[in-house]
């Protein structure tokens, strides 16, 4: 395992930010034309910057564009104007890591997108779900080539989808994922209630990621929220997300510790249920019963702190409602304690097990190359040997006790098993030290205020599975006319399907059990 302590770059210009957070005025935000829009999104890509994402609203009868990206000099937005009729010129050719953003623009606003290679559906929206049963599949011919459907039920509790493999003889040759089924209309559901009030249902976008989802939320709607003293209206481009709206100040420090708390919990659970899912699919019995005992004790812990296993409840904007105290304190480092000393000895005998060793090495690689091509995020880039982590080391709720950022270079399914230790041990490290501490009391909301007319919030949390983004834009009002969703998962889909490329379909669960994907995450 190798670490990396570079922190992620962020134009908000606070050392105090425990993630990337940026706000942008729009109406300096220039708006050119598709053409040099395209031109410009090529040229900052191959000078480092990374996209975040790229998604688009109606305007009239046009639809506006925003690409989002990020670099080591922060934050850049491009955006443009086009016609869905006309749109513009595919980008996935020269950056594929824009696959799933330019199919999302097609399906959800009718975008042409000209030449794209694989403008496949990504969930079917709208009038468009009476056309699930007709996806069309690609096709492998061939004499003795032969294909497998699963899906979309599945045995056992799981969420529906289709995994369509073209096999020569037990070999994968092609994995074709085709999902939509959980389709909810979040992101429209987003935009019927007061934006304070969202916080339940942004909780149940992915339900195994609801404080990662929660914090991205409260975020985003902090910083578009007018510092105390008045809607004070913001001039320029970029604005620093300052004052009462950031976590500067003491009680803002201590949301952000709380909020931590509650985020590096959910990893703890989630990679336990992972581990044990993973050992349950190898045959190796007491991996399966110890991780999944131990989640119980991760989760437990969670409930104690804010009444839910599944962190419902624990974050709220411009608040902190978690219970605190030195009891619960105490409780808290008893259980962690436990977790630690337990994990040591599980940890141990799974990676020994030649079992678990002979079933996990070598299988499901996907190499570096093909994780930063495909822009795969969070715990699948990093078991690639990519070090992306939107968790800022040395800086706000991780800067004392500082967090490890793990690493796995060898890409298969053993690495992404070991980078859940790793990490588990990293989480419960910085948890002991925050804790000991202390929990930080339940405070107040503080008062409503008006949001910023006519700005941009963009926020970044790394949840477990990796970057969880939501962008919320306002009108001259104030009011917020658009809000954009993004699950780790639309970005990691295509990694499955390479990950089994070449394997054995027999080694299909194991794969995809590494890579533990959101369904509904996707599906929104």
């Amino acid at each position: 395992m190798s670490t990396a302590a570079e922190p992620p770059a962020s134009s908000a210009g606070d050392a105090a930010l425990s993630h990337p957070l940026h706000r942008e005025d729009v109406r300096a935000l220039q708006r050119l034309d598709p053409g040099a829009w395209r031109t410009q999104l090529m040229a900052r890509v191959r000078a480092g910057a990374r996209p975040l994402t790229v998604y688009g609203r109606r305007d009239g009868d046009r639809v506006l564009l925003t690409a989002v990206l990020l670099g080591e000099g922060g934050f850049s937005l491009l955006r443009t104007s086009v016609h869905p009729a006309g749109g513009y010129h595919e980008l996935t050719s020269e950056i594929p890591a824009l696959h799933c953003f330019e199919r999302e623009l097609h399906e959800q606003l009718g975008v042409r997108v000209a030449g794209h290679p694989w403008l496949r559906p990504i969930r079917y929206q709208g009038k468009d779900q009476a056309a699930m049963n007709s996806y069309p599949f690609y096709r492998v011919e061939g004499k003795e080539v032969h294909e497998v459907n699963v899906g979309p039920i599945h045995a056992g509790v799981i969420e529906p989808g289709v995994f369509r493999f073209a096999c020569f003889g037990e070999h994968v040759l092609h994995l074709e994922i085709h999902l939509g089924f959980q389709h909810r209309g979040v992101e429209e559901r987003l935009l019927r209630k007061d934006p304070r009030a969202l916080a339940p249902l942004v909780e149940t976008i992915a339900g195994d990621t609801s404080a990662a989802h929660a914090w991205a939320y409260a975020a985003a709607l902090e910083a578009l929220t007018a510092p105390a003293g008045g809607a004070r209206e913001a001039s320029g481009g970029a604005q620093e997300a300052s004052g009462g709206t950031q976590e500067a100040s003491d009680g803002a420090a201590a949301r952000a510790r709380a909020r931590a708390i509650a985020l590096e919990l959910e990893r703890v659970a989630m990679h336990l249920a992972g581990l044990s899912g993973l050992a349950a699919d190898v045959g190796f019995v007491p991996g399966a019963s110890t991780y999944g005992r131990l989640r119980t004790t991760a989760i437990n812990t969670t409930m104690n702190l804010c009444g839910s296993r599944f962190s419902r409840g624990a974050i709220r904007p411009f608040a902190q409602p978690q219970r605190g105290g030195l009891a619960l304190a105490k409780l808290v480092q008893k259980n962690l304690t436990l977790l630690r000393t337990d994990l040591a000895i599980i940890h141990e005998c799974f990676l020994s097990s030649r079992t678990v060793r002979h079933r996990l090495a070598g299988v499901g690689v996907v190499s570096a190359d093909t994780a930063r091509q495909l822009g795969l995020v969070g715990m699948a880039a990093r078991a690639s040997g990519v070090a992306l982590d939107a968790r800022s080391p040395g800086r706000g709720a991780f800067a004392a006790p500082p967090l490890d950022v793990c690493v796995e270079p060898a890409g298969d399914c053993l690495a992404r098993a070991r980078l859940r230790i790793a990490e588990l041990s990293a989480s419960l490290r910085w948890l002991e030290l925050a804790c000991a501490e202390g929990l930080a009391e339940p405070a107040a909301p503080e008062p409503a205020r008006p949001l910023l007319p006519e700005q941009l919030a963009i926020a970044v949390v790394e949840g477990w599975r990796g970057e969880v983004i939501h962008c919320v834009e306002t009108d001259e009002q104030g009011r917020v006319i658009h809000y954009k969703v993004q699950d780790p998962s639309l970005r990691n889909w295509m990694g499955l399907a390479m990950a089994v490329r070449g394997n054995e379909i027999s080694d299909f669960p194991i794969c995809n059990k590494s890579f533990d994907l959101s369904y509904c995450g996707n599906d929104l």
